[in-house]
């Protein structure tokens, strides 16, 4: 049976016999008009459940995951303020309706409808999903199943206090907000949120600001498997550095009360803390879900017969504020307006065509104060005695290192955060120094946990910085790629460009590290990356190269809000030689401060046309010495740097190739997935026909002597060329 249409008629029937399940007394201390906004807030939450469900049984809404048996977190929301950043569960819609009441001007049963409609004029994801978000109501859209905004969360956060010492130009949240996360009892078993609340602890244990509020709705169920009675609360209500509250989500005037007291623990002490929510869930896990498939029917009648807005009648009622016919006619008067609504938003136009779909990938550029870069007095003091070393060609490593200083010199919103990145330097010395030239504020040592690094990254820039995270090797990145293509890349996406997630996310990688490491230090495969829609990816050669990108890098993420990541070859970081031992032929100069390298921009070695070889990283730096050879052996060849691999400069390659007889392409990642198999593409599809590729062999890297015998070499290139122009 439709359990949605028989919770409705209990509720019915209960009120009009004045059958309302038994409670604790009326709180005096809350005052009559807030417990009536609240039943309000949550009234308008669960017939909106009701609402949707019309729309998708009509063809004209898309989404049934519902926040009914939630709406206990409409009194959440009261006790925050709506400057109190919230990343919401999918489930609070209640909390969002009751922050709506908190914030002159808006409309939650429109902007609602527009969501469920996937129509063009909803105002947080402008039709791209159904989500719970407001720009004016601080709270950022989540489209998150399993708990992973919330190490997004805990950068936000962290960022507050931050910025109390380190002010960033685009900061808003207020120095005394705290913010708060909510999520499913089942959703905090997933290692995301562990690792999230293991970070949050970690940092409060050390008596660093964490003014963070979990909140766990803990309706004993995730999807179909039960949650084991007691296990939330023995899992959180000893944690150190964490403090544990609970409360019973049905009573609202409880939940007001825990809820205070909670978000007051957090506003005064900075520290975390846990609310433990007591829930039940109607209607099933969506509006597909037949729980009577894998659930006792007795289980779901006795969740039926809690129905948390029978209590909050029950609690109006012996406060002597609503009798139950007059709760009853506030549930029909809301009912109506939702169903006049609704007819209206059922009209509204959706999106049509993949341009309206795709116009918020890209975030919006953003107005930024100018800069004129580092002043020559604050280098000097900085950089000290290597300032005299700039004449002189550098390595890869050297020059990085100087271009973060220069960036974190000229902005003062830039963060690097990292595991090792301050005393150490990091795992090959790139950060060396900065930890000493800017303190630990800026230069931020981390717990050894990628998704909580990157999760930090996120929201630190939802507070205005630009963070410039550290994944110390690119096999690392795996257990964290989803905070980049489930929370970064897709916030502007589902927030019709309204909230961005700015930053340049360095990963050391790729192979040739003679023998180092096995696969876990020589990952030759950037395909996880090059799928995400709207993401940089860039991927120098060189030093001077490496320090003009990585400024472009920062540009891009500070004033065009762009998502960054820049791979740097391992194996070329300390680089010196060329063709001979000693030439020093790969060593370069450090550019000025200001000169960038700007995206689809790319490098070329030579003008032949017999041949051009394009490559990156590397296999750029395997062609050119292999060139060398096919110029001794008569083929004019150039060698072309791609520089930027996502989006793929696609443009400049044709352009750069248009008077050349022949192309080879040299991919040092696997030849499954790799950039190789773009490049073909480009090129056939102009129809280029003399096009012929090498890349690593589909394997991973062994350590040891046979480190390199997977992966393209400068003979195997030379012997590519040769064979292709001969053909």
């Amino acid at each position: 049976m439709d359990r949605a249409a028989i919770v409705h008629q209990n509720f019915l029937r209960r009120l009009a016999a004045n059958d309302l399940p038994e409670g604790l007394a009326p709180d005096p201390t809350i005052a009559p008009d807030k417990l009536m906004e609240m039943f309000r807030s949550q009234v308008l939450s669960r017939q909106l459940d009701r609402t949707s469900r019309v729309m998708q049984a009509s063809g004209k809404g898309f989404y049934t995951i519902g926040s009914s048996g939630h709406e206990g977190m409409a009194a959440v929301a009261e006790a925050l303020r709506p400057t109190d950043m919230a990343f919401l569960h999918y489930r609070d819609a209640a909390f969002q309706i009751q922050r709506a009441a908190q914030v002159p001007g808006q409309t939650p049963v429109w902007d609602m409808l527009l969501s469920f409609r996937a129509a063009a004029a909803d105002p947080i994801s402008g039709g791209r999903h159904k989500v719970l978000g407001s720009k004016a109501l601080n709270i950022p859209p989540q489209t998150s199943t399993i708990a992973s905004h919330l190490p997004k969360a805990v950068g936000a956060a962290y960022s507050i206090g931050l910025a109390r010492r380190t002010p960033p130009e685009h900061g808003h949240l207020p120095a005394d907000g705290i913010v708060m996360c909510s999520f499913g009892d089942a959703s905090s078993n997933h290692s995301t949120a562990q690792g999230a609340i293991n970070t949050a602890c970690w940092t409060s244990f050390q008596s660093v600001p964490m003014p963070l509020l979990f909140v766990c709705e803990d309706n004993g169920i995730g999807i179909s498997v039960p949650t084991p009675r007691g296990w939330v609360a023995a899992n959180y209500a000893n944690r150190p550095g964490l403090r544990y509250f609970t409360c019973d989500g049905l009573d609202m005037a409880q939940t007001l009360r825990i809820s205070q007291a909670a978000a007051d623990y957090v506003r005064r002490t900075r520290k975390p803390a846990f609310l433990h929510i007591a829930t039940v869930r109607l209607y099933g896990h969506a509006g597909s879900d037949v729980e009577m498939t894998y659930r006792d029917k007795s289980a779901i009648e006795a969740s039926e017969a809690n129905d948390p807005l029978l209590h909050s009648a029950r609690i109006l009622r012996d406060a002597n504020i609503s009798t139950p016919h007059q709760s009853l006619e506030i549930y029909n008067e809301i009912e109506k307006t939702c169903i006049r609504v609704a007819q209206e938003v059922m009209e509204q136009k959706t999106l049509t065509d993949a341009a309206g779909v795709m116009a918020s990938i890209i975030p919006p550029a953003r107005a930024c104060a100018p800069s004129n870069g580092p002043t020559p007095e604050a280098r000097a003091q900085v950089f000290g005695n290597d300032i005299k070393q700039m004449g002189e060609p550098q390595s890869l490593n050297r020059l990085l290192g100087w271009a973060l200083t220069d960036l974190m010199l000229e902005h003062g919103e830039i963060i690097v955060a990292g595991e090792d990145v301050g005393r150490k330097g990091g795992v090959y010395g790139i950060t060396q120094k900065l930890q000493n030239r800017f303190g630990p504020d800026r230069v931020v040592d981390t717990l050894l946990d990628e998704q909580s690094i990157l999760g930090l990254a996120i929201g630190m820039a939802h507070n205005g910085f630009v963070p410039i995270p550290e994944i110390q090797f690119l096999a690392y990145l795996h257990n964290a790629e989803d905070q980049l293509r489930g929370e970064a890349a897709t916030l502007s996406f589902f927030s019709d460009g309204q909230y961005t997630n700015p930053m340049v996310l360095r990963i050391a990688g790729l192979g040739y590290q003679k023998g180092f490491g096995g696969h876990f230090h020589n990952d030759n495969s950037l395909a996880v990356l090059r799928d995400i829609p709207g993401i940089v990816i860039a991927c120098p050669s060189n030093g001077a190269d490496a320090a003009m990108m990585l400024r472009e890098a920062v540009r891009l993420a500070r004033e065009e809000q762009r998502v960054v990541v820049f791979v740097e070859p391992i194996a070329l970081y300390p680089m010196r030689d060329l063709h001979e031992d000693g030439d020093g032929a790969w060593l370069t100069r450090y550019p000025a401060p200001d000169r960038r390298i700007g995206l689809d921009e790319i490098g070329m070695e030579g003008t032949g046309s017999d041949l051009a070889i394009i490559s990156y990283a590397n296999g750029f730096f395997l062609s050119t010495k292999a060139r060398k050879h096919l110029e001794e052996n008569g083929i004019n060849t150039r060698v072309i740097d791609m520089r930027w691999l996502a989006p793929l400069p696609a443009d400049a390659l044709l352009e750069a190739t248009k008077d050349c007889k022949n192309i080879l392409i040299v991919d040092e990642c696997r030849r499954t997935g790799s950039q190789s198999e773009a490049l073909m593409a480009l090129f056939t599809e102009a129809g280029r026909t003399r096009v012929a590729r090498i890349t690593a062999e589909d394997s991973f890297i062994a350590t040891g002597p046979s480190y390199a015998a997977t992966l393209p070499s400068a003979d195997s290139i030379l012997a590519a060329a040769t064979a292709l122009v001969m053909s």
